[in-house]
């Protein structure tokens, strides 16, 4: 499932055929969220991992280039990238999820059997009925957040893989019908450097002032660029977007648009509208099983408290 394995090693916990292919003999089954992507109300893929413009999407651009050169290009143009340090401006629109519990921020991480995705489903399903049809009454209340951004990141899963072990967002959730969106806003060099190196680690990548993370049902971005050429037009969630040129003149200003990176597939579009489907897929999976030594400390702890 990718380069990276992350699908597998997100809903799994690693990626070895033997123990996927004893997950599809006893029939076991991992429901999965999956993001619908929409440009100008027509639909263009699914993302079940990660949506990424700006930094990740810059990546997967120039590493297409250069097939060639195998795995090695990413490390390539992950480097390349960095050195570059492209902003992008523009704005986030998202409607926050209330039917979930908990925070990216926590540490409650979704494993066999989670209840976060059981009660959050069991939550939208009645927010579902109470709305009926109609969508509007549905329509809660949407965040506008417009500057200028390194990376705009949004995960149906933690994403993690063998360079990242916790993932990009280590308290995402498989299947509860909701996405962490990441907004790294423009920094220097050295901080996002030290918010890149928190991915190998078990700090909080999410401790920094230039990084907001918010559990959202739903969002949408919007190029400045696309917002000066549809100047006439006031509501983002029903503006014609337009196209812009993708060959940027070799010059010094700033490029004024990236590619989406959805699950390692280049999407090009200056605006797009991201909605998360509940469990709308099943996997041959069990999800993450705890650690037996982790349970033993976490039994040894509660019996300590008790005593």
């Amino acid at each position: 499932s990718g380069s990276t394995d992350c699908i597998c090693y997100s809903t799994v916990g690693i990626s070895d055929p033997v123990t996927s292919a004893l997950h599809i003999i006893v029939g076991d089954c991992q429901p999965l969220d999956v993001s619908s992507v929409h440009h100008n109300n027509t639909f263009l893929k699914y993302s079940v991992s990660l949506l990424g413009y700006g930094f990740y999407g810059d990546i997967l651009k120039d590493s297409e280039k250069k097939r060639w050169m195998g795995p090695m290009r990413y490390d390539y143009s992950g480097f390349k990238t960095f050195l570059s340090h492209h902003y992008y401006e523009g704005t986030i629109s998202f409607q926050p999820a209330k039917h979930t519990l908990g925070s990216p921020r926590d540490k409650d991480s979704c494993r066999t059997g989670c209840y976060i995705c059981k009660k959050s489903e069991q939550q939208l399903a009645e927010q579902r009925k109470e709305c009926g049809l109609k969508h509007e009454e549905d329509e809660e209340e949407w965040k506008v957040i417009k500057g200028k951004f390194l990376a705009i990141n949004a995960v149906n899963m933690s994403c993690a893989c063998p360079r990242s072990p916790k993932g990009l967002s280590p308290a995402a959730h498989l299947a509860d019908g909701s996405a962490d969106l990441i907004l790294v806003r423009k920094c220097s060099r050295f901080d996002f450097l030290r918010y890149l190196v928190r991915h190998t680690n078990q700090d909080d990548q999410f401790d920094f002032s230039f990084v907001d993370v918010y559990r959202v049902k739903s969002f949408q971005f919007t190029s400045k660029l696309s917002e000066d050429n549809e100047s006439n037009v006031t509501d983002i969630g029903k503006k014609r977007f337009g196209q812009f040129c993708r060959d940027h003149p070799a010059c010094c200003c700033n490029i004024a648009n990236s590619t989406w990176n959805c699950d390692g597939e280049t999407l090009d579009s200056s605006a797009i509208e991201v909605r998360v489907h509940c469990q709308l897929m099943k996997l041959f999976a069990r999800g993450i099983e705890e650690n037996c030594k982790d349970e033993a400390a976490y039994s040894q702890s509660s019996i300590e408290q008790l005593l």
